[in-house]
């Protein structure tokens, strides 16, 4: 299975079951206030069984190319966790999950499950957006002595903030699929017009200035 047939087809099942919605022409409005022509909520494919494991097929392939030498994988809160899951059963290796911050009480772990150090960990994340996150969680595992490998997600919106926030702290990283993938797609299927293609790819470069006349 090739890289860009992966990208496609994961493109093509998150259209069909509504995780990702475009509307270039009536935009939703993030939790910030940046109107965006994208609605991502992954999730959804943990009640798809075809779809959930295509994508840890997806997962699984990249990890043997990318980090054959992979011990350990690390699902980050909350949407990771579930595809971390299915990866690690596949891969039969060691599975952890890491938390958005600490819990409140008993022993307050960050990491869930037994990680130890030296350990060489591959980071499972449902979205890149920033990138903030799951560089959050993977300093964390890094923090604990432990090696991140690298950190993958379904989809990447392809930022340049994340592109840079991931190169700053040192981690490898690459998404199943992302926004290019998804317009090539949606265009193909006729979920979207040729003519909105600039317009949803002039988002990408300049999110904050999205459907400001």
């Amino acid at each position: 299975m090739t890289i860009r047939y992966l990208s496609e087809q994961i493109a093509e099942a998150l259209l069909e079951i509504g995780a990702v919605a475009l509307r270039p022409k009536e935009p939703f409005t993030w939790t910030s206030g940046i109107k965006s022509p994208i609605y991502c909520d992954n999730r959804l494919t943990i009640s798809y069984p075809h779809i959930r494991d295509l994508i840890a097929l997806g997962f699984s392939e990249m990890i043997r190319d990318q980090f054959p030498d992979a011990e350990v994988i690390a699902g980050i809160a909350t949407g990771g966790i579930p595809h971390g899951a299915f990866v690690a059963q596949k891969l039969n290796l060691p599975m952890i999950y890491v938390r958005d911050k600490a819990k409140g009480h008993g022993k307050e772990n960050v990491i869930e499950g037994v990680i130890r150090p030296g350990q060489k960990v591959v980071m499972i994340e449902d979205l890149f957006s920033t990138g903030g996150s799951s560089i959050k969680a993977s300093n964390a595992v890094r923090n604990a002595g432990a090696e991140v490998l690298g950190v993958l997600a379904i989809f990447s919106y392809q930022f340049e903030a994340s592109a840079k926030g991931f190169e700053e702290a040192g981690f490898k990283y690459d998404s199943l699929s992302n926004y290019t993938s998804l317009i090539d797609v949606a265009v193909k299927l006729g979920r979207i017009a040729q003519e909105d293609v600039a317009l949803l790819q002039s988002w990408r470069t300049s999110p904050t200035t999205f459907g400001v006349n």
